[in-house]
């Protein structure tokens, strides 16, 4: 089986971060994960660092995906997103949601323990 990261890029609308957030990471995820393909998910907050450029979307949300048939999970995934088994929160600013599947192409390295 084929192995794939889903890298997404979102924000919240003006002044709904704390409903973003809940609904992101309580609710969005759970239904992500509920999708065939998908395996892991973890998110993360924009960090500022002094001379490195601030991204537009303030999030990050990594997602493993194992799958055969990436198309067909791609799919399924988009017309699962607005349902009732996938619904989208009006926190969410979509002008802002991109999101791209990449495919490993090498094996996880760690650090060795030196």
């Amino acid at each position: 089986m084929a192995r794939y990261v889903l890298v997404t890029m979102t924000s919240p609308k003006e002044g709904c971060d704390a409903e973003y957030n809940d609904w992101y990471s309580n609710r969005h995820m759970v239904d992500l994960l509920n999708q065939d393909g998908l395996v892991s998910a973890q998110r993360f907050r924009f960090v500022f660092v002094e001379g490195r450029q601030t991204p537009t979307p303030k999030y990050l949300a990594l997602y493993e995906v194992e799958t055969d048939d990436l198309q067909k999970t791609q799919a399924n995934l988009a017309k699962a997103l607005g349902t009732d088994e996938m619904p989208v929160s009006p926190a969410l600013d979509r002008n802002s949601a991109v999101s791209w599947f990449f495919e490993a192409i090498t094996e996880r390295r760690i650090r060795s323990a030196e």
